[in-house]
């Protein structure tokens, strides 16, 4: 295989470990979110690098608190280095909380993942992670979950009881 065929297939799995990271944080799937790290990676979201194991653990009990969560990514710009890479890659995420008296708020968030990669066995895993906030915007939900056009489709659900864990499970 040619040099530039097997960086953009590294590319691919990069950028498909990125994906399983968000389905693994939406879906609170605890399994599917640890996959997208090695065992010995680290993740820093705040003032210090910790074990991504225990973040991942505390994520999901942190987001299985919210009602609804849609992480996404965009801009995606990986630098290969053999078995190691570097990444920047843009996020977009919703967050749909609800206080104590049951009014519920829109929170988006974008910023940056900051990631090292490492590909062990043939498989492109997060080594460490730095994420950066680049902006918030929090305001009151003008969500429709029960009528009108909107009313009558499928919603997202954590797993077990998610779409996907039925369609594919």
């Amino acid at each position: 295989m040619s040099d530039a065929a097997q960086r953009a297939l590294d590319h691919i799995d990069i950028y498909t470990t990125m994906s399983r990271y968000c389905h693994g944080v939406d879906r609170c799937d605890l399994a599917i979110l640890k996959s997208a790290f090695w065992p010995d990676a680290t993740c820093n979201y705040s003032d210090q690098d910790i074990d991504a194991m225990t973040w991942a653990e505390n994520c999901v009990k942190g987001i299985s608190q919210m009602e609804r969560t849609l992480h996404t990514i965009g801009n995606h710009w990986i630098t290969v280095d053999g078995d190691k890479a570097t990444g920047e890659t843009y996020c977009l995420a919703y967050h749909l909380l609800k206080n104590e008296e049951g009014v519920l708020t829109d929170m988006l968030v974008g910023g940056r993942y900051l990631d090292h990669f490492e590909k062990r066995g043939g498989e492109w895993k997060i080594r460490s992670r730095f994420y950066t906030m680049d902006w918030n915007h929090n305001i009151p939900s003008t969500g429709n979950w029960t009528s009108g056009m909107l009313g009558g489709l499928n919603t997202g659900a954590r797993t077990p009881n998610d779409h996907y864990d039925r369609v594919f499970g």
